[in-house]
């Protein structure tokens, strides 16, 4: 990962440091990485390697279209002296988008691995439907100042 030093903008800018903040604090869009599957054709499935998070720690929110992962540590509660730190500790915010009419069906942690199962439920009123058409001819009411006419019989004419 880059690492950018902004500190020569500091001395250029007046105002922006809370952008400066964030940019040098932001969260890594590419972290933790996950995959996207489909497993049928309303069947989806994300699953993302949260290693070192518990149950406790990890946060599925589903508002609307958006599906929210989020991973906060709990404090080391450990005395510990660490000498090399390999494994990420940092929380973790991801987001997805979803379709229209996708569930949360189920999400389990397994070995590390955080499986979210959604599926597609689109209501019966919404699906297409085949509309039957029938063959016979009715007669259909036309408004036309009074004079009621059909489909199937001729307008009528007046002779002068």
């Amino acid at each position: 990962m880059r690492s950018f030093d902004y500190s020569p903008l500091y001395r250029t800018t007046v105002g922006f440091d809370r952008l400066f903040d964030m940019l040098e604090n932001s969260v890594r869009s590419d972290w933790p990485p996950y995959n996207i599957e489909k497993n049928g054709e309303n069947d989806y499935r994300i699953t993302m390697a949260v290693a070192g998070f518990g149950l406790d720690e990890v946060e599925l929110v589903q508002n609307g279209p958006e599906l929210s992962v989020t991973g906060q540590r709990k404090p080391d509660q450990q005395n510990r002296e660490i000498l090399h730190r390999g494994l990420a500790t940092g929380n973790f915010k991801q987001v997805f988008k979803l379709a229209d009419h996708v569930k949360v069906k189920a999400a389990n942690i397994h070995n590390g691995l955080l499986s979210v199962d959604l599926v597609r439920e689109v209501p019966d009123e919404l699906k297409p439907r085949c509309i039957e058409i029938g063959s016979e001819a009715r007669a259909v009411p036309l408004q036309d100042s009074g004079n009621k006419q059909s489909i199937d019989s001729e307008p009528q004419r007046k002779v002068a």
